[in-house]
């Protein structure tokens, strides 16, 4: 994920034949876009009279959401570069019995490496969960449906990593390594879902018309 890019050349790149950027760093943006979304709703809330009581609570939790929104747009940036390194695997020579040997190592190696990066969105999405909550029960109320676009966004970065973690697991030829990862991403992304859904029906029931 290249900042300094224009939206429209994110887009343009995305909708290639080029495998990268791909579905895990849309996972990563959408973890970014949460993060971004929760991070603006504290600036609605900061400074204002009604909410004076949360300004501090406020205040830290939108300096957490900045750190937050980094680290899922350098997780993107990993997820590219960790995708290159499985198709720099597959190119290696495997002409004699040693240059396919090394050959299916490293792209085991690549592989296992290309499961951990969305693992690593998974994880950082479930530790910006309780943050939204905050949002969600002491933020701007005028900005509710932010903070519920925000959760929603975050349940859509997790489903969208557990299924760039289950591919490549799938793709493994040591299925011990790869039924222990699929365990910890299938606990985890029913951890982060169920949450994330508790959330935007909080703020669904929170907006309706009354």
């Amino acid at each position: 994920m290249n900042l300094e890019k224009t939206l429209q050349e994110y887009l343009n790149e995305l909708s290639s034949n080029s495998p990268t950027p791909g579905g895990g760093n849309v996972a990563a943006l959408c973890g970014a876009l949460s993060a971004s979304l929760g991070t603006m709703v504290c600036n609605l809330t900061i400074g204002k009279k009604k909410y004076a009581d949360v300004e501090n609570e406020m205040i830290s939790v939108k300096q957490k959401l900045e750190s937050y929104q980094k680290t899922f747009v350098g997780l993107g940036a990993k997820d590219n570069a960790a995708f290159e390194k499985v198709m720099e695997a597959f190119k290696l020579p495997k002409e004699t019995d040693a240059e396919k040997e090394i050959r299916s190592k490293k792209i085991e190696e690549a592989t296992i490496g290309a499961a951990d990066i969305p693992a690593q969105v998974m994880k950082t999405c479930a530790d910006i969960l309780p943050l939204l909550k905050i949002i969600v029960d002491k933020g701007n109320r005028n900005s509710l449906s932010d903070a519920g676009v925000a959760a929603s966004l975050i349940g859509t970065a997790a489903k969208s990593a557990y299924m760039n973690v289950i591919i490549n697991c799938a793709s493994l030829s040591n299925q011990t390594i790869a039924q222990e990862i699929k365990k910890r991403a299938d606990v985890s992304i029913e951890e982060i879902s169920r949450s994330s859904d508790f959330l935007v029906e909080q703020v669904v029931k929170a907006i309706q018309p009354v």
